[in-house]
């Protein structure tokens, strides 16, 4: 069980030490999932800050986590993007994959977009998709894994927040309406997140399709959960890598490799569909 707890003060810390590297002041943060990180070279006038540098950070160890903050303007909008993240599968407590997050908050950012590579259990699923994130199972966090364990501090956020709107309504939206204006067929679906790194049994997967889950990663949860403690708004968004079948092909194996290269197939669809949403929350500011 997590025995690491941070104070306001070592958040305070690292969003200081980020402050001293850059100028600008963002409004929106994304964090980019498995391959998914080439979306940051739009960003214009980049401030490039490696997570090793930033205090308390934790450090991505994963291929196609990259490890680095790139701040600037997207689409109009001043934007903080994770170019990867941290899981609990690396050895990281829940407390320390939550403390990126919980900086943001300090440095003002009120809207946080998340994207992961994510395993299709929908049967009309096909890997290339790209699904919206109404919802998601927390099983790790109904285990025990919950990063709002320990001492709260009500200046970050009330001890029992409500997560029955975890997925902002408006941002999906937006989200819906940007697609339709692209021609992109944007899935809908709930996201189940697993401690990994092993991927699923056929049983684990009938078991995941029973209780009501569409797609299945290690990520996300951890960090949406963190952000609504904190008031943010939320949008999720997931690449399907592949096809998380109950009864698997004789000789296939899932693979983080296999993972990667169908993130190559989505990450045209999700730059331009990020680009139109943030262009439309701009537009609505």
């Amino acid at each position: 069980m997590d025995v690491e707890f941070f104070t306001r003060e070592e958040f305070e810390e690292a969003a200081d030490f980020i402050r001293s590297r850059t100028q600008r002041s963002p409004s929106v943060g994304l964090i980019l999932g498995s391959g998914l990180g080439s979306l940051a070279a739009n960003v214009t006038e980049p401030d490039i800050i490696v997570y090793s540098d930033i205090p308390h950070f934790p450090v991505s160890t994963v291929e196609g986590h990259p490890g680095k903050l790139v701040i600037g303007r997207l689409e109009g909008l001043e934007v903080l993007i994770m170019q990867g993240r941290a899981h609990y599968y690396e050895g990281y407590s829940m407390q320390r994959i939550a403390l990126p997050v919980r900086v943001m908050h300090i440095l003002g950012i009120n809207t946080l977009i998340v994207t992961n590579a994510a395993g299709g259990l929908n049967p009309a699923f096909r890997p290339g998709d790209l699904m919206l994130i109404t919802d998601h199972i927390n099983l790790i966090g109904m285990a025990g894994l919950n990063p709002l364990r320990g001492p709260n501090d009500p200046h970050l956020g009330p001890r029992f927040p409500d997560m029955s709107q975890a997925y902002d309504p408006e941002l999906r939206q937006i989200a819906l309406q940007v697609a339709t204006g692209l021609g992109l067929s944007l899935r809908q679906g709930v996201y189940i997140c697993l401690a990994g790194p092993s991927f699923e049994t056929p049983a684990d997967l009938r078991f995941l399709r029973m209780i009501g889950a569409d797609a299945v990663g290690m990520s996300t949860v951890p960090e949406v959960t963190a952000a609504r403690h904190a008031g943010m708004r939320v949008l999720g968004l997931s690449g399907i890598s592949n096809v998380a079948s109950p009864e698997p092909g004789e000789g296939h194996e899932t693979t983080h490799e296999e993972v990667l290269e169908a993130g190559k197939m989505v990450v045209p669809k999700l730059i331009a569909l990020i680009k139109g949403i943030l262009r439309e929350i701009g537009r609505q500011r």
